[in-house]
């Protein structure tokens, strides 16, 4: 095994020794499967732990026809804000 130091706050420090405590771990043993946690793949058999960002899926419109449109899209929002004539309105 090798020995990491790293620096938190005191606040941070008391609450991973009572959650290690209340588990009935070293504080050693706490912070390695906290760290396991966080990390993709390990041990093999492990399944990876995958994060979901809370961003994921903000930008879905619904639609699957959006790349398709794009211009026409584009060129109603410019009709609508009073930008330059599309040139694909007939």
């Amino acid at each position: 095994m090798k020995r990491t130091t790293i620096k938190i706050d005191e606040s941070l420090d008391a609450r991973m020794r009572h959650e290690a405590a209340r588990r009935g771990m070293t504080v050693s043993e706490w912070t390695r499967e906290a760290i396991a946690a966080h990390l993709p793949g390990g041990e093999q058999g492990e399944t990876p732990v995958l994060r979901r960002f809370h961003s994921t899926g903000s930008g879905d419109s619904g639609r699957s026809d959006i790349s398709e449109r794009m211009e026409e899209l584009l060129a109603g929002l410019a009709d609508e804000e009073g930008g330059p004539p599309s040139r694909l309105s007939a």
